[in-house]
């Protein structure tokens, strides 16, 4: 039953409007129909379904009440949901009030409820692949873009921007206020790629204080020169005054020893395509985490491009900084 792609809560039995089954017969996927709100949600626990269909023009008070709870759970509450219902107004109003993400009509026309369940389908896929804080593309939209650029050919940047001294920021002031700082830095850089590479830039969140973005080559020096300084002019009014002022202030490291933690910095690792052959994402992927990493070795925020090629083996191995970027930089 871990397979089950598409399940149906029917109490009491009957079949779906004819519309509704034509519609999950298109989709190709294994229908399972379910007459219990505890074997709904036991199965949409053992394996999350595509699509949960309700029928609530019998028992309507059991119907709402599986809804409630499959949408009530942080791991089904994702799952797309559509009720079909009779035409009675009240009726149409307590699904959408119960979760639903689509109500059919028995009035409906065929082609209207398909138009709305395929939409349905595409909002459901467009919400998992977004960060919840922030709103960018996640880990599997990232990993696409890079192959769609790849596959095309065309020569593009991948930057890897990753604060420096996030933890212990949380740890002064909060979660709350340490997610407020990434949804800065979402703004900054969605702001500062659009601005400047319009259609043919790209932003995602990989999942905390890491984000990729995505350039033409081109665009690389102007986007990340800009990412800093505005990064720099807006992250010291995060802090308090005194911290703000001081430029820095006392955190416990991992054995409690108290240290001077300096306000937070940005560090970009930067891969393009131009003089290495990359055949896959990964790839892309394992070197922009390589010359991140670098970056947080060097002082203040800063973006490091790697400048290596694999045609000549003469080129030095070791990732090469801008030399006018790291003085623009050094002592922040």
């Amino acid at each position: 039953m871990a397979k089950t792609n598409a399940l149906v809560y029917s109490p009491g039995g009957g079949q779906l409007p004819e519309a509704l089954r034509h519609w999950l017969a298109e989709l190709g996927f294994p229908v399972v129909t379910v007459e219990s709100g505890d074997e709904l949600m036991a199965l949409s626990l053992r394996g999350r379904p595509r699509v949960v269909a309700f029928d609530a023009r019998k028992d309507q008070l059991a119907v709402f009440d599986a809804l409630r709870r499959l949408k009530g759970d942080s791991y089904t509450g994702v799952v797309p949901c559509v009720v079909a219902t009779c035409d009675d107004d009240k009726v149409f109003a307590q699904a959408f009030a119960s979760g639903a993400d689509e109500v059919m009509r028995d009035s409906m026309l065929a082609a209207e409820a398909a138009t709305r369940l395929d939409a349905m389908l595409r909002r459901s896929d467009r919400d998992l692949v977004v960060h919840p804080s922030t709103r960018l593309p996640g880990a599997v939209e990232i990993e696409a873009e890079i192959t769609r650029r790849l596959t095309e050919g065309k020569l593009f940047a991948t930057c890897y921007a990753d604060l420096d001294h996030f933890k212990e920021f949380n740890d002064r002031y909060s979660y709350h206020e340490g997610d407020r700082v990434i949804r800065i830095l979402a703004k900054i850089l969605h702001d500062v790629v659009k601005g400047l590479c319009l259609d043919e830039g790209f932003v995602g969140h990989i999942g905390g204080d890491d984000f990729i973005f995505i350039i033409p080559i081109g665009c690389v020096n102007e986007a990340c020169a800009e990412i800093v300084e505005v990064f720099d002019t807006l992250i010291p009014y995060q802090y308090s005054e005194q911290d703000r002022r001081a430029g820095y202030f006392f955190g416990k490291d991992r054995r409690g020893q108290l240290h001077r933690v300096p306000l937070m910095t940005v560090s970009i690792g930067v891969v393009t395509n131009e003089r290495r052959h990359f055949t896959h994402a990964a790839q892309v992927s394992e070197l922009a985490t390589e010359m991140k990493s670098y970056a947080k070795t060097l002082p203040g925020s800063v973006f490091s491009i790697d400048r290596r090629q694999d045609a000549s083996p003469a080129v030095s191995q070791e990732p090469q900084l801008r030399p006018d970027k790291l003085s623009a930089t050094e002592g922040k």
